[in-house]
């Protein structure tokens, strides 16, 4: 009923168990609280909060028009509702270093798991783009050893992103992915890789946590979760399937509302009622309701 029971500290220690575990952990993409409570009852190891799926719950492009306070409340409404350990897109950080430090701050009081940090140029735009520029390399390790030395928490997961791959070749991804892991950074996303030969090449080249997304119609090939655990990556996120799906269904639904006048043909596609109520734990309230008004006037 209400919120998880796992405290934030025990998903934090959730999140570092299973990433020491060898294993892959998918991670879906939550595009709103109860999509986390269903991730989670689903089976998955975690949840992933994606910045361009927050900025289009708002109605927004992904390119850096969200702000830091949006960021950390929403991604807190989503967290809370899942025992399972949550990881969010903190974009750049929201500013200059010490507005990096006090973004992971405000994460951590959300009751976040993790983060990532990338070095794309703010204001950012999908990893998935072309255009994109990166910052220096002392500008991208400042936003990571800040990252690192704000949290309180040493279980807090501060993964850096970089986005080089797509501007100056694999190479510099390399490159970039070990100074950051110099820098302190927990685990790597090196977005935008093409393909498993990618994967392995950054594999091979740093031994912390790596972390794959496998986005839809974007720049790399859709790999399996066996492909990626060969690989030896240890997280992959799926960061706005659930989204697209939804929005994809409720395309379909408006249009046949519009042309046929009811909705009626759309009921075996639909989550039924008893199918959300028990999402949601209906049964539990009305237990605790029945226990707290059990006196009569």
């Amino acid at each position: 009923m209400l919120y998880a029971t796992a405290t934030p500290a025990d998903k934090r220690v959730a999140l570092r168990d299973g990433l020491a575990s060898g294993r892959l952990l998918r991670l879906p993409g939550a595009f709103n609280p109860l999509s986390a409570r269903l991730i989670e009852a689903k089976g998955f190891d975690g949840v992933y909060i994606s910045g361009a799926v927050l900025a289009a719950d708002l109605g927004l492009p992904d390119i850096g028009l969200t702000t830091a306070t949006e960021v950390t409340q929403r991604a807190g409404q989503i967290a809370r509702m899942s025992n399972l350990p949550a990881i969010v897109d903190a974009d750049t950080g929201f500013g200059e270093p010490m507005n990096v430090a006090r973004t992971v701050q405000g994460l951590e009081d959300a009751g976040l798991a993790g983060c990532h940090i990338e070095d794309q140029v703010n204001p950012k735009r999908c990893g998935h783009l072309d255009g994109k520029a990166v910052v220096d390399d002392d500008t991208a390790l400042k936003r990571i050893r800040a990252a690192v030395d704000g949290r309180r928490d040493p279980n807090f997961l501060i993964m850096a992103r970089t986005d080089i791959r797509a501007v100056d070749g694999l190479a510099a991804a390399i490159d970039r992915a070990k100074a950051l892991v110099d820098a302190g950074a927990d685990a790597i996303f090196p977005e935008a890789l093409t393909g498993p030969d990618e994967f392995e090449a950054v594999r091979a080249a740093v031994d912390v946590p790596l972390l794959a997304n496998m986005t839809e119609f974007g720049k790399g090939e859709l790999l399996t979760a066996r492909q990626l655990e060969d690989i030896g990556i240890n997280i992959v996120i799926y960061p706005v399937t659930l989204l697209r799906l939804a929005m994809g269904a409720a395309m379909t639904g408006l249009d046949t509302i519009r042309a046929e006048g009811t909705q009626a043909g759309l009921l075996d596609k639909m989550q039924t009622r008893a199918e959300l109520y028990e999402l949601l734990d209906y049964e539990a309230y009305g237990q605790f309701d029945t226990n707290v008004f059990n006196f009569t006037l």
